[in-house]
Parts: C-alpha cells; structure tokens; sequence
C-alpha cells in the first residue's frame, strides 16, 4: 500500500511561487477577485507566506510554502457531520463534494488553515476555459476545498502501472507543485517505500513538521535553512 508524502526544502525556496500558479491552474482553483479578496475570500490550495528576517544591512527573506499537510491523524474529518471529508487508505486527505453541505467546520478544526470555501459559483471567462484541466472535478459553490496531492496524477500514474503489471516507480508521480518548481524544492513520493527520495529526506537530521505537538502527524515535512547534506 502505498502511503504518499512530500518534503519541502526551504533552503532551496526562492519564493517565486510557481508552485502557487501551478497548483491553481492543475487543479482548476477559482480566482477569488479584487472585491472577494477584500472580503478575506483569496482562495490557494498551496498557500505561501513570507517572512523578513534579520535587520539593515543584514536583511533576509524567507518563504514557507504551505499545502495541506495529508495529516495521519487529521482533525478536519473526525468534525463533520456528513463524512464529506476522510482519510483514504494511502493516507490522503481526500474531500467528497457532491455529499459537503458547506457547514464549514473542517476549516475551524485545521490547525493549518490549509481549507477554503467556494463562496461562489465557478465561472471563467472565455478566453481562460481551454486552460482548464478536465482530469479535475468543477466544485460547486458552497462546498470546501484544498490541496489533495493531485489525486487525479497519483490516479492516472496507477492506472498506467496496473496496465503494465507493476508498480509504481520513485518519482514517477509528480504534483504539479513540484513539476513547476525550477529550484526542485519539493520532493514527493511513497513514504512506505524504502529506496525513495522523500523517505531518505524525510528522516534528515534538517527535517521537521509544523505544529508537531499536535499529534495530527502530517505528512508534510519541511527541511531547515542550513548545509545541504541530504543529496
């Protein structure tokens, strides 16, 4: 069974956010608008934060790329009432949105503000339609969202395994996160296989996880600023 997880590696991060735009366009994110975004509507499956460090003339900016954390023990599901959103048995976050009733307490339990709602309809204009990707469902309004590791990817990849009577090989799943990010700062891959690159990274003595002392154990996992020793 494959369990699936990512590693982020800050000191590799130049903050140019491609991985943002990827995310939206691979997955058919909404843009939120100049007047919902003042409303505190901005909606991004891999969200970003950026952080100045240090004073003049010793100034440093530091970015902190933030996707769901595919949590193994994730508050979101255990609050709502309709099971719209599990845990799937390769330890995915996953979201059933014809059964969400939007009441919204997945957002308020998830300590990483990784979840948001579809405030209103999708709809895009004409000349952006062809750029829409037909692998992935149109959420309607009033239903929550996020980052699900391009399920539709990790999908298609074992398809195509089960097709050629094998299994899938390291790095042959890639999100489109870390297709796009051109300082490879993100590593994805099977944390149960023992040869793969997210596990060997993962177990780096740079490696850490947000809000750890949660217990929601995700499968996240960041790499500090610091000598790249991990290959």
């Amino acid at each position: 069974m494959y369990r699936w997880g990512m590693v982020i590696d800050l000191d590799r991060c130049t903050g140019c956010q491609a991985c943002v735009v990827a995310c939206r366009q691979e997955n058919n994110v909404l843009f939120a608008g100049e007047d919902e975004a003042k409303l505190g509507r901005a909606k991004f499956w891999m969200n970003f934060i950026s952080e100045v460090k240090g004073s003049y003339p010793d100034v440093r900016m530091h970015f902190f790329p933030i996707p769901c954390m595919q949590c193994d023990h994730p508050p979101c599901t255990k609050v709502c009432p309709v099971e719209a959103t599990y845990k799937n048995p390769e330890g995915i976050v996953a979201h059933i949105y014809p059964r969400c009733i939007g009441v919204r307490m997945c957002i308020s339990n998830c300590p990483y503000t990784v979840r948001y709602f579809n405030w209103h309809a999708p709809s895009w204009p004409d000349e952006y339609k062809r750029g829409r990707n037909p692998d992935v469902y149109k959420r309607r309004k009033g239903v929550t969202e996020k980052c699900n590791f391009c399920i539709q990817r990790i999908r298609k990849a074992k398809w195509n395994a089960k097709r050629e009577k094998r299994k899938l090989h390291d790095g042959e799943v890639i999100p489109a996160c870390a297709q796009t990010c051109p300082s490879e700062a993100i590593t994805f891959g099977d944390l149960n296989d023992p040869k793969s690159r997210v596990l060997k990274l993962s177990k780096s003595r740079r490696a850490f996880r947000l809000l750890d002392d949660l217990g929601t154990e995700p499968k996240v996992y960041y790499l500090k600023e610091g000598e790249w020793d991990d290959g």
